[in-house]
């Protein structure tokens, strides 16, 4: 049978994050995509003018209505927005029989808040618990590890300390430092690099969510954590440096890039 992975997440009407890229990202590695939408933007290239959550409760009808009739064999979460929603999601993760991403979606490409202030306390002692992995960026891992993360030393201090604190492996994304594009890997106490050159372009809209989306996708395919960050980093970097173009500000990946 064809793998399943599901997607709980933000909508991106411009196609270039969110579930949009998560499902664009599933279908190219050959994973039937599922996704259930926990807020609404309306945003393009240049902003992101509103953020409409659902209510919570039909943000978890819609996963347990997918989970009952055809069950993932990985999950991931993406922008999540309130308290309530991350709490009802958690929730559910907890009976999730598939290892669960969550990319801790915090602020948008363009600045704009995805979370409530009062909702953080919740992602970090309700849901991040329940992850097989977290991908925070430098913004998210500094966040949550209440530390400045500025250094490919400090990244490294953040997963271990993360991993640590919640049990789950952490991929530090470090494609905001100069020089190569590095990021970290703690799993079961170990650390990996992964290194790509640095690809110089402003569109690089929905980067993060693609990234743990093609992480999800290799773990319905079967691949351990290691091996599908490592295919899930060629994947991103090639779309990175095939970029359509598109749009007056930060533009999409190609999401069409080679699943290699």
């Amino acid at each position: 049978m064809i793998p399943v992975a599901l997607t709980i997440a933000g909508s991106d009407p411009g196609g270039g994050a969110g579930i949009q890229a998560d499902l664009k990202t599933f279908h190219q590695f050959g994973v039937y995509g599922e996704a259930a939408v926990t807020l609404l933007t309306v945003q393009n290239t240049c902003n992101v003018f509103e953020v409409l959550c659902l209510e919570p409760r039909f943000v978890q009808a819609q996963v347990e209505a997918v989970l009952e009739d055809i069950p993932p064999q990985a999950a991931k979460t993406g922008a999540l927005g309130t308290e309530a929603i991350i709490e009802a999601v958690a929730e559910l993760a907890a009976g999730l029989r598939a290892p669960l991403v969550v990319d801790p979606v915090m602020i948008s490409k363009h600045g704009a808040p995805l979370i409530e202030a009062s909702a953080r306390s919740a992602l970090e002692k309700k849901l991040l618990p329940r992850a097989a992995l977290i991908t925070p960026n430098l913004h998210e891992a500094a966040a949550l590890a209440g530390r400045e993360v500025a250094s490919l030393g400090q990244m490294e201090t953040a997963a271990r300390l993360l991993f640590e604190r919640t049990g789950a492996a952490v991929l530090v994304k470090g494609g905001h430092l100069p020089g190569e594009a590095v990021d970290v890997l703690c799993h079961r106490g170990e650390m990996r690099l992964y290194r790509s050159p640095r690809i110089e372009t402003r569109h690089t809209h929905g980067t993060g969510c693609t990234y743990s989306a093609a992480i999800t996708a290799c773990l319905a395919l079967g691949l351990e954590l290691p091996d599908a960050v490592e295919r899930a980093k060629r994947f991103v970097t090639e779309a990175i440096r095939t970029s359509p173009g598109l749009g007056r500000g930060s533009g999409p990946v190609n999401h069409h890039a080679p699943a290699q």
